[in-house]
């Protein structure tokens, strides 16, 4: 019995069980196809300009949003010039988060287009203008993240733009909009405490430039800036001296630099000083117009608000 022989039963019954099992395979693949199921959503692709920008919405979005940066740390928003690719990467966004107040100056044009096509907000515009400070007729400045209860207004505009982007995470987003806009609140407090610490005589804020009014305004610290609040205007031997004055007059223990803007400026000023007979130490690296990088200490805006009064406080209390 050549067609009935052990091997080729047992052949038989192994076949049958492949069969069978590949069968079982069709019928689920059958049976979750009448069904209707489809594979979960992907998660909404956020693009946003800033590195500041891009932590609200990660705070805000939590794991259901995907958040692509456009410019990295270190990267000074007001002269950066979009890519072909940055381009695309705006274009196939499911929403575009910028900060506004014309920060991004030169992305202008391209954000305006865009918005006709995707969906879009610029978190600093949706302020009320009351709380911004006027720098020009209609024009504000746009550094309104270094006064941390005025960037708390923010959190819900995020949330809004991610709910009508993907509402099945509609609660979630305004969840923890209300969490982060709490926190801030009460790390407003943290950082007015600290720096009432600096003495009164030695509360003077000198920078590369004059991102920080709203800082100075929330938290009584007088701030002057070498350039203006935008860097695309360059500072003239006279706005140099000027400040040379200012620090040697007064006495200024020390001044600082920032992470997204050239030194030389300040490294200037105090050559200036150096000359009047005033030795004005570097006080530190601020934190502007970016964020730290990775490993940094400086990833969130709540890490950087934290690092640069520290930074402050050591600069200007410490005898010298």
């Amino acid at each position: 019995m050549i067609f009935d022989c052990p091997k080729t039963r047992r052949f038989r019954d192994s076949l049958g069980t492949i069969l069978g099992a590949a069968l079982g395979v069709v019928s689920i693949v059958l049976v979750v196809t009448a069904s209707g199921a489809s594979p979960e959503p992907a998660l909404p692709r956020v693009v946003a300009t800033t590195t500041v920008v891009a932590d609200l919405v990660r705070q805000v979005g939590g794991g259901q949003v995907t958040v692509d940066c456009l410019m990295g740390p270190g990267i000074d928003p007001h002269s950066y010039k979009a890519t072909p690719r940055d381009a695309d990467r705006l274009a196939r966004a499911d929403l575009v988060v910028a900060s506004g107040l014309h920060l991004e100056g030169k992305l202008a044009e391209l954000l305006a287009k865009l918005g006709r096509r995707v969906p879009l907000v610029a978190v600093a515009d949706t302020l009320p203008r009351e709380r911004l400070l006027e720098v020009a007729p209609d024009l504000y400045d746009p550094h309104v993240w270094f006064d941390a209860s005025l960037w708390s207004g923010c959190p819900a505009a995020v949330a809004a733009a991610l709910g009508k982007a993907h509402p099945e995470g509609a609660r979630e987003y305004q969840q923890r909009a209300a969490d982060y806009a709490a926190r801030l609140t009460t790390l407003d407090g943290e950082l007015r405490a600290r720096i009432a610490t600096i003495p009164a005589s030695r509360r003077v804020l000198v920078t590369a430039h004059d991102a920080f009014r709203y800082f100075g305004k929330a938290y009584d610290i007088e701030v002057v800036g070498v350039q203006g609040t935008s860097t695309e205007s360059e500072a003239g031997l006279a706005d140099i001296n000027r400040l040379v004055e200012l620090v040697v007059s007064r006495g200024i223990p020390a001044v600082f630099v920032e992470t997204s803007v050239s030194d030389r400026n300040v490294m200037a000023l105090r050559e200036g000083a150096r000359s009047r007979g005033h030795e004005v130490a570097l006080g530190g690296r601020l934190y502007s117009d970016s964020l730290g990088g990775p490993g940094s200490g400086a990833e969130t805006l709540e890490d950087v608000l934290r690092a640069n009064v520290e930074t402050i406080v050591a600069g200007l209390s410490e005898a010298r």
